[in-house]
């Protein structure tokens, strides 16, 4: 039996910080030590980063609403100063760097807005962001230095200009201003930084800084938010798994982190940090995946993602914040690259153009599996994030080989004393953990009672990561004491309160209520003296209970791991509804629309609507509790007519650069005696208004594609098929074509990949071939209540 005690938490320290919404604004946004308050309301953001700058402003408003599908409703942006005054004095924010605009979008689409400021970003920018002309002033960037401080002040001035009228307070949705990034031992600097942006006429709620590495963050002044990757592009090139990663899979008070931005720090970090007593446990970089550099190539599942983030939130943290979240492309419109690169110093090469992250949602706005499973997390958040928030940590002592231990099962519990939520996380990458076999819990709440659960042993698979409730409100005056299912969303269906819980597979589901209550339903029920117990033997659309509460009825529908991570929850035809769908799903305004490669797509609806039109859409089925219709989309293939118009590559030198002198990125000349392909691309493939995906699968070390001479995409082989997004080029594609060139891998190269891919990347030292081209188009399927019209 393992065992923790939790007690009533103290009241939070507030007051004490100099932020938060003026008085009189509806709903004020607040902080105090433990807790980011609404209208008075605790709120566990969840917040995304999307970096508007590095994507077709033709597209935001699709991207945004896709974050949004995903449970975002914070969307963080870097400002890149050398994208906005690229020659001095010379601002642009026109166009694709239209911060104005991109804002307005979120206040649109009800997604309130974290802007990170810089002056000094990174975002693997060059030069961290700051503009080449800034070297030639003789300053000292980073510091009070006057001179310095007096070239940001007309680029503040001009981003508050910018954002005029879109602050929180003013009716807008800029909640947030991040200054700096990555800044361990400045405090003055910062608290500088936040004056002179202030001194602008930035006025936010909310005033951020990063915290990890032991920064020194001038106290009260800035809010510490901390981060944490499943892997590391910044370690060196040696084989196996980064080691300061492993601190992310265990439950732990510990906040810092000290490998992030490791590779750019003079010295160790000194001193303690900022006061974890005085700020809540907030996140601004939960690794949504991993860049690719070309010494370091780490490959990220959805499972390394989803059980970060939520060892994050079994361990404290009330601000869920994913770097990236959204991937993209550096910008091309420049004087110069604007990667970070070892020609500008750096100790890692990053590709031209991608920056796709392995995020959620890619370079090209492609759906991964992580957006789907950490969907499940998030629709948990926004209905129960604000009794979550008020519930400290309480976790067992650490096992006995400290980041090592393997061994010993990682669960924490967070309660206010008197309920509360149980995680468990039996997942890391790269090493397994194993399985746990006759497991049970038991939970000592405040005043001395004991909840054990379950009521019978059971085992915790490998790979496992769940939260399970204790005290758990159904609606109708119905308490659940504990169950062996997460707690994905409550709302009414039909007047009836509704409960959607997700099973684990490998665990079967058991239910605890109170007493006396009646259950109906397909499930085996227990009365017993004390506790209803309720086993669910086959989660799934038809697992629905009925509760017979005090003052009425309630359902409770379980469903099994596969079909949870398929649920979205919207808001169309004038009420909330679920919607089952293994494609990405969006509400916007009176339609649905549904993204998808697949001639067919199908989604279930509860409650639904009597009717539907949309293309192809056959009668509506049951599909136990919902309605289930199919979609017939367009199934024309194209194919493109692939010709190599050279087949030999030369060899590059392995070359070495950069301040850590690690495996350099091929040169530019060096793509002169690559292998060279044309791919045709037919004017048809773009007839619908999605994105079109050019998949391509090859042996080589690195690769680019050009169009009439203008490089449009870049890939280093880390073992998925290589994917670019046509849609923004296709006039020009179907003009010219696609060219791909192809470079072996030069013996020698210190070069990591995944264990799983590696034999992929021996095959291409010295050689080069494209084995496959195909062109995706994703449809974009609008569904409408039938007789319903367009408004």
């Amino acid at each position: 039996m393992l065992s923790l005690r939790v007690h009533k938490p103290a009241a939070p320290v507030s007051g004490h910080l100099p932020m938060g919404s003026a008085p009189g604004t509806a709903p004020g946004v607040s902080v105090d030590s433990r807790r980011v308050l609404r209208g008075g309301e605790a709120w566990i953001p969840v917040m995304g980063e999307f970096h508007f700058s590095r994507y077709p402003d033709a597209e935001w408003r699709e991207e945004l609403l896709k974050m949004r599908a995903g449970g975002i409703d914070l969307v963080a942006t870097y400002l890149f100063w050398n994208q906005h005054e690229d020659r001095r004095g010379v601002l642009r924010f026109e166009g694709g760097l239209d911060l104005r605009r991109f804002v307005g979008l979120c206040a649109e689409l009800g997604l309130a807005v974290a802007v990170r400021i810089g002056p000094w970003s990174h975002g693997e920018c060059r030069n961290g962001g700051f503009p080449d002309w800034l070297a030639d002033t003789g300053c000292a960037p980073r510091t009070d230095d006057p001179d310095y401080l007096a070239l940001l002040e007309p680029y503040f001035a001009r981003i508050s200009h910018e954002l005029r009228g879109l602050a929180h307070d003013e009716g807008g949705p800029v909640v947030a201003v991040q200054i700096e990034n990555e800044l361990y031992d400045r405090p003055g600097h910062l608290a500088t930084l936040r004056r002179m942006a202030e001194d602008a006429g930035i006025r936010v709620p909310l005033w951020t800084a990063t915290g990890w590495g032991a920064a020194r963050i001038p106290e009260d002044v800035l809010l510490p938010l901390y981060g944490g990757y499943p892997e590391a592009f910044w370690e060196d090139a040696h084989e196996g798994w980064a080691r300061g990663m492993r601190r992310h899979y265990f439950f732990t008070s510990i906040r810092d982190d000290h490998a992030i931005g490791a590779d750019l720090r003079n010295s160790a970090p000194s001193g303690s940090g900022p006061d974890d007593r005085r700020h809540p446990y907030a996140t601004c970089e939960l690794g949504g995946g991993m860049a690719i550099a070309y010494h370091r190539r780490p490959l990220v599942p959805a499972e390394d993602i989803t059980a970060l983030a939520l060892a994050k939130l079994g361990s404290g943290s009330v601000w869920q914040g994913y770097y990236l979240y959204h991937g993209c492309s550096q910008r091309l419109d420049l004087t110069v690259p604007n990667q970070e690169s070892h020609a500008t110093g750096y100790p890692n090469d990053l590709p031209r153009v991608s920056y796709d992250f392995q995020a959620p949602l890619g370079e090209y706005g492609q759906v991964r599996p992580s957006f789907h499973r950490l969907r499940l997390q998030h629709l948990f958040l926004r209905d129960s994030g604000a009794e979550l928030a008020g519930m400290p940590l309480a976790a067992p002592d650490a096992g006995p080989e400290g980041l090592d231990d393997r061994t010993t099962l990682r669960w924490a519990v967070r309660s206010d004393g008197e309920r509360g939520f149980l995680f468990v996380n039996n997942h890391q990458p790269h090493e397994p953990l194993p399985r746990h076999e006759e497991v049970r819990f038991r939970v000592r709440l405040h005043g001395g009672r004991d909840v054990v659960l379950p009521d019978q042993p059971v085992t915790i698979p490998s790979g496992a990561h769940f939260v399970w409730p204790v005290g758990y409100d159904l609606g109708g005056g119905v308490r659940l004491d504990w169950a062996t299912a997460q707690p994905v969303t409550r709302l009414h269906a039909g007047g009836v309160p509704l409960t959607v819980l997700a099973a684990t597979d490998g665990i079967a589901v058991r239910l605890a209520l109170p007493a006396g209550l009646r259950v109906e339903g397909p499930a085996e029920v227990t009365a017993g003296p004390d506790t209803t117990l309720v086993s669910v033997p086959e989660p799934g659309t038809d697992a629905v209970l009925t509760v017979h509460g005090p003052a009425g009825p309630v359902h409770v529908l379980v469903l099994d791991e596969a079909g949870a991570r398929s649920v979205n929850r919207v808001r169309v035809w004038g009420e909330d509804r679920l919607v089952l769908c293994d494609e990405l799903v969006l509400a916007d305004g009176p339609e649905l629309r549904l993204h998808t490669a697949r001639p067919t797509a199908s989604f279930a609806l509860l409650p639904a609507p009597a009717a539907l039109s949309g293309p192809g859409i056959g009668s509506p089925a049951a599909d136990g509790a919902f309605t289930r219709w199919t979609l017939g989309l367009p199934r024309e293939t194209y194919e493109p007519v692939v010709t190599c118009v050279r087949a030999g590559a030369g060899t590059p030198p392995a070359r070495t650069g950069g301040s850590h002198h690690r495996a350099s990125a091929p040169r530019d000349e060096d793509f002169e005696s690559a292998s060279v392909y044309r791919i045709s691309v037919p004017r048809e493939v773009f007839s619908g208004g999605g994105e079109v995906l050019l998949r391509l699968s090859f042996t080589g070390d690195a690769a680019r594609a050009y169009i009439d001479g203008r490089l449009v995409a870049d890939h280093f082989w880390y073992g998925p098929e290589w994917e670019i997004g046509l849609r923004r080029f296709a006039a020009e594609a179907v003009e010219h074509g696609v060219e791909i060139r192809l470079l072996p891998l030069a013996p020698g190269g210190e070069v990591y990949v995944d264990a799983s891919a590696r034999e992929g990347l021996d095959a291409a030292l010295g050689s080069t071939a494209l084995h496959s081209a195909r062109l995706v188009p994703v449809h974009r399927a609008s569904v409408r209540r039938a007789g319903a019209g367009r408004g």
